[in-house]
């Protein structure tokens, strides 16, 4: 995987193969920056990426200059690995071991982008449970966007703005009020 843009632009990170996680592949992330960087002043906002794997969402927000990005997995080796990349590439991400869904329950920060990658067996449920989470509770005029496959359509959920497809999965976005949020 690598780094798309910013100041760690073609700047690639190889996980270790013993990481039971599935990254975003370079194509969704490409499409997904695409949308963002036009609409989002990515120093001035506070980032939640949930179920953060490997991080490579989180380092693409560090690249364009994000400062405030919290990676929560429950994965020791994925914390582990997001810590010692994080200090390689000088760069201050707080990594939290934890299941994403009692992080979100016990969390009483606000976000102004909350990212979310679950894995793909056993979704419906997961994903019920982050957008009523997060749009209701965490956001600050702001976005929750999740990966999914997509065999899962979540047009109905609340607070749904779009949908993107690449390949076999499917990026949603989600907001309880896109239009302040210029999207």
């Amino acid at each position: 995987m690598r780094i798309i843009s910013g100041k760690y632009k073609g700047r690639k990170i190889c996980p270790p193969k013993n990481l039971p996680t599935r990254p975003t592949t370079d194509r969704l992330k490409e499409g997904l920056f695409n949308i963002l960087q036009n609409r989002l002043d990515f120093r001035s906002i506070k980032v939640l990426d949930l179920y953060s794997g490997t991080g490579n969402i989180s380092y693409e927000l560090a690249s364009r200059g994000a400062l405030n990005i919290t990676s929560v997995d429950q994965n020791r080796l994925c914390t582990d690995f997001i810590k010692k990349t994080s200090l390689l590439l000088n760069t201050e991400i707080n990594v939290v071991k934890s299941d994403s869904i009692n992080f979100l329950r016990k969390n009483n920060s606000q976000f102004h982008l909350i990212f979310a990658d679950p894995p793909y067996e056993n979704q419906q449920k997961i994903y019920k449970i982050i957008i009523d989470l997060s749009v209701g509770k965490l956001l600050t005029n702001g976005m929750l966007i999740i990966e999914h496959n997509k065999k899962i359509d979540l047009v109905k959920e609340p607070g749904y703005y779009m949908s993107r497809k690449y390949g076999d999965s499917v990026i949603s976005f989600f907001n309880s009020n896109f239009e302040k949020a210029g999207l």
